[in-house]
């Protein structure tokens, strides 16, 4: 592709090669040639997990991340299940973010395997997008030993969808002149935001792919699924004006444990609740971030989930005590606990840069 075919933005999206399952195989380079399912071993836990990634192996089977760790055993009965290790995934990410930063600040993770990094103007002064992304794979194999599949192009939705589009180890990109062919072709399913539900939704209206899109009018779009209706009118016509968005603040964090053994002893509420609340505040601290409003969840023994929050005017400090005792405040809220609870959930929200000392909220005697 010619690059003067980028007149405006030039977006490169980087998406890794089935990242966990990847790592796990430089750590074990035997689980290459088989099948590899990264999860809790559903036989060892009574069926329990979900999964994270599956290395291509597996994928033939039809494994894939989200699904549950026991239908992934149904497909792939031979397949081996390695329990996720995500300290050692996030220390990877955060190499590959390193290589990112040499070559453009102007960075969006998405995930600890994927991100958008706009180059229209970068910091080797490399016109090309094209030679820049394949130095990018290229750096990212000799530091890591990892693929990863590149997508460019002049927006993020068009970038995102070239990156999927030779897995693994690909390099696609689609230019302003080549964009409105790629989008007529493109299966429905493929467009971003097209789930299960959409797509039974779009095989009722016999739209397969882009070009039967393309026909739908912007009011019935909007009116068969609402606001994304707008974006799928805009999105088929390659319109996108998103920026990559560098300086995004976190909205929340949250930390949740769910039980094998159901809780239903009000002592052993409040020690999950204390050791919870010292892992928000630890994330909290290590992002630089403080909040003003704190969400409890709790998950009851038939699945219900009820959450309750409380907000403040003032940041909630940075302190796992506090976090403890607002938690406990507001648990007197919940219904009884006595029939059990299988997962309790803490998060820390309306989070901003912890530019300043905390105003201590005053709620509690800590004494």
């Amino acid at each position: 592709m010619h690059n003067d075919n980028f007149k405006n933005k030039k977006i490169i999206h980087i998406d890794m090669d089935a990242f966990f399952a990847s790592i796990e195989e430089l750590k074990n380079p035997d689980y290459k040639k088989i099948p590899l399912i990264v999860a809790k071993d559903p036989r060892k836990n009574g069926g329990k997990g979900v999964v994270t990634t599956a290395n291509y192996n597996a994928r033939k089977f039809g494994v894939h991340s989200a699904i549950s760790a026991i239908e992934a055993l149904k497909l792939c009965p031979d397949g081996i299940f390695q329990p996720p290790d995500f300290d050692l995934y996030r220390n990877m990410s955060q190499k590959i973010h390193d290589i990112f930063h040499e070559y453009t600040d102007i960075i969006e993770t998405v995930a600890l395997d994927e991100a958008y990094l706009d180059v229209t103007k970068n910091k080797k002064d490399i016109d090309n997008p094209v030679l820049l992304a394949h130095l990018i794979q290229s750096e990212i194999w000799e530091k890591t030993k990892l693929t990863s599949s590149a997508g460019i192009s002049f927006s993020k939705f068009l970038a995102k969808e070239a990156s999927d589009f030779k897995k693994p180890a690909g390099i696609t990109v689609i230019s302003e002149n080549d964009s409105h062919d790629f989008l007529m072709a493109l299966p429905i399913e493929k467009y971003r935001g097209v789930g299960k539900k959409t797509l039974i939704k779009m095989n009722e209206l016999n739209i397969k792919n882009g070009f039967d899109l393309y026909k739908m009018s912007q009011n019935d779009l909007i009116h068969h699924f609402g606001k994304f209706g707008y974006i799928l009118f805009n999105r088929v016509r390659g319109i996108d004006n998103r920026e990559v968005s560098y300086n995004q603040i976190r909205k929340s964090v949250g930390k949740e444990r769910t039980y094998g053994k159901l809780l239903s002893n009000e002592s052993d509420i409040e020690s999950e609740l204390l050791k919870i609340s010292k892992e928000v505040i630890n994330t909290v601290k290590e992002n630089k971030l403080h909040g003003k409003t704190i969400v409890i969840k709790i998950r009851y023994h038939d699945f219900k989930t009820i959450t309750k929050r409380t907000s403040f005017d003032d940041f909630i400090e940075n302190d796992y005590q506090v976090i403890f005792n607002l938690a406990l405040e507001l648990i007197n809220q919940f219904p009884s606990f006595e029939n059990g609870v299988r997962l309790i959930g803490i998060t820390l929200t309306t989070l901003f840069d912890l530019k300043y000392e905390n105003i201590k909220l005053d709620l509690f005697d800590y004494k």
